[in-house]
Formats: structure tokens, C-alpha cells, sequence
């Protein structure tokens, strides 16, 4: 219990105003002391039993929002499977991962309550919430499309989690800019404008692989939330930004679960192709 506040509200009020003045510098006291203990709190969530909570959540909405649809159809339970893979989840971390899916299914699965303990649970953190509500994204986009449902859902969660409309519409813009540049990136459809003069492509195989270059490095400017307009400088900033708030190693220091350690690792290492591309069209060093 801190009590240092107070004892000091209480002192200082009393000396200058009487004892009412020590009345209301107690109670002053007392609101500091309480603040000081929330801030010194902020690490609670690195606990063991603040992480599987973490966890639990992210499983149990993702199950929500594959039932929302309806039917959860075998594909939705291959994707949730393919995350779990994906995080190398095995044992007993798998069981609770599929457990806390079925128990999100329920029709009667109190959501915007379960949103409101993790908010609590991360003392409004805004990097935390924005992770937790980008690996509900990985869930919905893994199939490669977003659909009304699913949307709507999305910005169910993300209300829940204070996101603006603004915010949320951003989130989901720069999601469906990654899965596009990773589609691109993974089959080896980009390539850089500078690079376009030396290869020979012919009537309309040239004209779609230059359309394929100019999406990619749209989208890759989306990655890092910053117009194509953009200087060199503020492009660096962009990326510096980005990666401070993806770094895998800051976000399991910050409470991120290690099970989730890979999927952040992967975004990361998106952020980073995305910069490259950039990089390499504008000729910067």
C-alpha cells in the first residue's frame, strides 16, 4: 500500500489552509498514491497468468468471429489450425489454444466483457491492443479475403478495444496492402520500376507485370503507413516507426505471449520487405 502521497497531501494541506486544506491534500495524496501504484502496475501484465490470458482471448474471439458466419466450415478450423502452426503450438499450448476457439463459438460468448477484462488486463496500452487486434486480422485474412461478416466483426472488436472508425479502417487497409505484397513477394510477382527497363516482356505480359511493380510498391507504402509522396527522411521514419512497434523481441518484452513470438516475427520481417522495395525504387542508401 503506498502511502507516501498522503502523508505529504495531508502535511502541505494542513500548513497552508487549515485542516480542511489537509482534508482535500489527503484526499489529493491519496489519488497520486493511486495512480503511482497503476503505473508501477503496467508490468503485471508479464506474468505468466497475464499472458494466458492474453492467449485465451485471442483464440476465444478468433472462434467468435469464425462463428459469426454462421456454420464454422472446416476451412476456418484449418486456418485456426495453420495460426496454431504457425506459433508452433504443441501440448498442452495447442489444447488450451483450440479449447479457448470452441469456448468463443458459443452463441453465448459475452465478447465486449471479455474485451473490456483484456483492455484492463493491458492497462490500455494502444501497442498491445493494436497486436492483439492485428493477430485477430491474421485470422480473418488467412484465407486471403475479408468478407462483410467478418468485417463487421472486426470493427466490433475494435470498438470494444477503443479504435476509432478511422483507426479501425486504416488497420484493415494496411492488412489487405500486406496480404497482397506477400501474395506478390511469395510468388515473385513484383519487381522494381528500375528494373523494368531491363527486362523484355512484350504486349500485355509487360504491361501486367508493370501493374503487378506499381500495386507492390503501393501497397508497400501502406505497410508503413506513409503516402508515396513522402521524402527519403520521413520514408526512414516511417519504417523506424513501424518496426518499434512490431520488433518481435520489444513486444514479448512488453507481455507479448512467446507463443506468439512467430507471427510477429513475421509481420516484422513483411515491414522489412516492404522498406526494401522502397528502398530499392527510389535508390536510397
Amino acid at each position: 500500500m503506498r502511502i507516501l502521497g498522503k502523508i505529504f497531501g495531508f502535511i502541505f494541506g494542513l500548513m497552508f489552509a487549515g485542516w480542511l486544506g489537509a482534508i482535500i491534500g489527503l484526499w489529493l495524496g491519496h489519488m497520486f498514491d493511486r495512480a503511482l501504484g497503476q503505473n508501477f502496475n503496467l508490468g503485471s501484465f508479464s506474468s505468466a497468468d497475464g499472458q494466458s490470458q492474453f492467449f485465451v482471448t485471442t483464440f476465444a474471439v478468433m472462434g467468435h468471429i469464425a462463428k459469426a458466419k454462421g456454420v464454422v466450415t472446416s476451412q476456418e478450423i484449418q486456418i485456426a489450425s495453420m495460426l496454431m502452426d504457425q506459433m508452433g503450438l504443441q501440448g498442452e499450448a495447442r489444447q488450451q489454444a483450440q479449447e479457448a476457439f470452441r469456448d468463443g463459438k458459443r452463441s453465448d460468448y459475452p465478447l465486449e466483457q471479455e474485451l473490456q477484462k483484456l483492455v484492463k488486463l493491458v492497462r490500455g496500452r494502444s501497442d498491445m491492443l493494436q497486436m492483439f487486434l492485428e493477430l485477430q486480422m491474421s485470422g480473418v485474412f488467412a484465407d486471403g479475403i475479408i468478407d462483410p461478416v467478418e468485417r463487421q466483426m472486426i470493427e466490433r472488436v475494435g470498438r470494444a478495444l477503443g479504435f476509432s472508425q478511422i483507426d479501425l479502417e486504416r488497420v484493415i487497409a494496411r492488412w489487405e496492402a500486406e496480404m497482397r505484397f506477400q501474395q506478390r513477394r511469395q510468388s515473385g510477382g513484383h519487381w522494381s520500376h528500375r528494373g523494368a527497363e531491363g527486362n523484355s516482356y512484350s504486349g500485355s505480359s509487360s504491361r501486367d507485370h508493370y501493374e503487378s511493380s506499381k500495386q507492390s510498391l503501393s501497397d508497400a507504402y501502406k505497410l508503413l503507413n506513409i503516402e508515396a509522396s513522402a521524402t527519403d527522411q520521413e520514408v526512414k521514419r516511417a519504417y523506424r516507426r513501424q518496426m518499434s512497434q512490431h520488433h518481435p523481441d520489444k513486444l514479448v518484452s512488453k507481455g507479448l505471449p512467446p507463443q506468439m513470438l512467430e507471427l510477429a516475427k513475421k509481420k516484422a520481417q513483411e515491414i522489412q520487405h516492404a522498406y526494401e522495395l522502397i528502398k530499392q525504387e527510389r535508390g536510397m542508401r
